[in-house]
């Protein structure tokens, strides 16, 4: 996907972010978390995701009226007489976002980059997930798992969290969605609600993606800038693919060029659209010119119907 060169705006070249810069920042995202929590989310989280799964509790005496699918045959054998599994709704969750950070993040056209706007998205969802008890872990990744988290508890966990999704700086450009899904379903074998943050600018992950949407309760949130969808009559201007690096000029005032553009974009929307559906997997679309606020609210309310 191509993007006004213009438009890409550079991340500050410091490795690590002034003290004072970051508990800024993380004290506005912590504001503004606990506005949603209380004043708008209600209880909205714990409806759309908790109940969703069951742990093993004990094994018992077999009583009338249980399931015999829930007899452990093995314990049955030694003792002579039926018992069953016993299973307890999960009270806590794991929360895991699998954020991509490749290059094509570094677009704007307004106020926020794609990058700051997914950011401030998991932070806002880690606060509220502490306030529950629940861990949280994150993965980084572009055309590589440039940075791992394994889940945990805790306000300094997730303060660290935020810490890494704000500032980190990766190594690559490119993106593969694939790589990252295959890594989360080899680290993390328990169920976990999983958030994958990206402007989904990729392709061949179809398989990984329907694998891991079984294994875990899978949402993908889509990070989209106005611009991407329908690019303004500008004249000549030049284009750079933010991965590759590659340039070319582009008249953006040519009809057949604008219905080129959409036509691609609408079906390359369209086709992963289908297939989230088809596989069962939530669509989330973020904004990055306008609050994800109440888009968020109303997701979650979906879900909990």
């Amino acid at each position: 996907m191509w993007f006004w060169k213009q438009a890409v705006r550079k991340q500050p070249q410091d490795d690590i972010p002034p003290e004072k810069e970051l508990l800024k920042k993380v004290r506005q995202i912590n504001i503004r978390s606990r506005r949603i929590v209380n004043d708008i989310m209600a209880g909205e989280y714990q409806s759309a995701f908790r109940g969703r799964g069951m742990e093993f509790d004990m094994v018992r005496e077999y009583q009338e009226g249980d399931e015999e699918r829930m007899i452990d045959w093995n314990v049955t054998a030694r003792f002579g007489q039926p018992y069953v599994k016993s299973y307890v709704e999960e009270r806590e969750l794991t929360v895991i976002f699998l954020v991509d950070i490749s290059a094509s993040g570094l677009f704007g056209s307004g106020k926020q980059l794609k990058k700051e706007v997914a950011a401030e998205f998991c932070a806002v969802l880690a606060f509220n997930a502490i306030k529950k008890n629940d861990r949280v872990g994150l993965v980084l990744f572009s055309d590589q798992i440039e940075l791992y988290i394994p889940p945990q508890k805790g306000k300094t966990h997730v303060l660290r969290v935020i810490r890494e999704l704000l500032f980190f700086k990766p190594s690559h450009h490119h993106t593969s969605i694939n790589s990252a899904l295959e890594f989360l379903n080899r680290v993390n074998k328990r169920r976990a609600v999983v958030f994958l943050v990206s402007d989904f600018l990729d392709r061949d992950y179809s398989t990984n993606l329907s694998l891991t949407g079984k294994r875990h309760d899978l949402v993908a949130v889509e990070i989209v800038d106005p611009a991407e969808a329908e690019l303004a009559p500008m004249g000549l201007v030049e284009m750079q693919d933010p991965e590759s690096g590659e340039h070319f000029l582009v008249d953006t005032n040519s009809n057949t060029w604008q219905e080129r553009y959409r036509s691609i974009r609408s079906a390359f929307d369209e086709e992963r659209q289908t297939f989230l559906r088809k596989v069962g997997v939530d669509l989330l679309k973020i904004r990055t010119d306008q609050p994800f606020e109440r888009d968020l609210i109303n997701f979650f309310k979906k879900r909990s119907l």
